[in-house]
C-alpha cells in the first residue's frame, strides 16, 4: 500500500478561511478583504472562547521564578490563563526537592493576620488582574530556591499574514473549521446558521475529548483507624 509517509498538513489561516466560507455558501471568487478581516477576528475571538473552556493541554507551560527572602509577590506572565500545579523547589547540592503548595482565595489571603511572616511558603494567591500576580505565604524566608508551576497560557493570535499557522494542533483543525464557518454565517448567511452549530458543537466535543491526560486515578479511604 501507497502511503504519503507524511504528516504535515497545516494550512495557513486564509486557507482555512477560504475553506469555512465555503461550507456556507460563500464562493472564493465572492471574497473581498472585508470578508477576510471579519475572519481574523471571529478566529480569534473563538480562540478567546476556547481559552476559556477549559485547559488547552498544548497551551500549558512551565515556568521557574527565582525567589527572593523577603519577597512574598512575583509577576505572572500576562497571557496566563489559569494556573495549575505549582511547587516550591529547594536545591542543596545535587539534591532537589519539590513540595507542592495549594491555591487560596484572596478573602482567605485577607484573613491571615500576619502577612509578612517568612516562612516556607505552603499558599499561593494567583491575583487575576491585567497584570496578573501570584503571592506567597508565608513570605520565603530564603532557603527556598524558585517557584515552579504550570500555567495554562492564551491561544496566540491569528493573523492572515502568508503562510503563518495557527497555534492550534491539527487534531483540532476541523474543530476551528467548522467553529470559523458557524461564527461566519451569523453575518454573510444567517440561514446557515442553524446547520453549522451541530456540527461546530460536535467537531469541538470529539477534539476536547482527546485534549486529556491519559493516567488512571486511585481513591483509597484510610481505614486503619476502624482496626486499631
Amino acid at each position: 500500500m501507497s502511503t504519503s509517509n507524511a504528516y504535515t498538513f497545516n494550512p495557513s489561516l486564509g486557507e482555512l478561511t477560504i475553506y469555512a466560507y465555503q461550507l456556507i455558501g460563500v464562493r472564493p471568487t465572492a471574497l473581498l478583504q472585508e470578508h477576510m478581516d471579519v475572519a481574523r477576528v471571529a478566529t480569534n475571538m473563538m480562540f478567546t472562547r476556547w481559552s476559556n473552556q477549559g485547559v488547552n493541554l498544548w497551551q500549558v507551560s512551565q515556568t521557574t521564578t527565582p525567589l527572593v527572602q523577603g519577597t512574598a509577590v512575583y509577576s505572572v506572565d500576562s497571557s496566563t490563563v489559569t494556573m495549575l500545579d505549582t511547587y516550591i523547589r529547594t536545591i542543596s547540592g545535587n539534591t532537589v526537592v519539590d513540595r507542592l503548595i495549594l491555591p487560596i482565595s484572596r478573602t482567605e489571603y485577607a484573613s491571615y493576620p500576619n502577612k509578612i511572616q517568612q516562612g516556607f511558603p505552603t499558599t499561593y494567591w494567583f491575583d487575576r488582574l491585567l497584570s496578573p500576580t501570584v503571592t506567597l505565604w508565608p513570605v520565603p524566608d530564603g532557603t527556598q530556591t524558585s517557584l515552579v508551576y504550570y500555567s495554562v497560557l492564551r491561544i496566540q493570535d491569528a493573523n492572515m499574514n502568508g503562510t503563518e499557522q495557527l497555534d492550534i494542533p491539527p487534531i483540532w483543525l476541523e474543530a476551528m473549521s467548522y467553529g470559523l464557518a458557524e461564527r461566519l454565517a451569523h453575518i454573510w448567511a444567517p440561514e446557515k446558521t442553524s446547520l453549522m452549530k451541530p456540527m461546530a458543537d460536535e467537531s469541538y466535543n470529539i477534539a476536547s475529548m482527546q485534549n486529556v491526560e491519559q493516567a488512571s486515578q486511585f481513591i483509597s479511604p484510610q481505614l486503619s483507624g476502624y482496626w486499631r
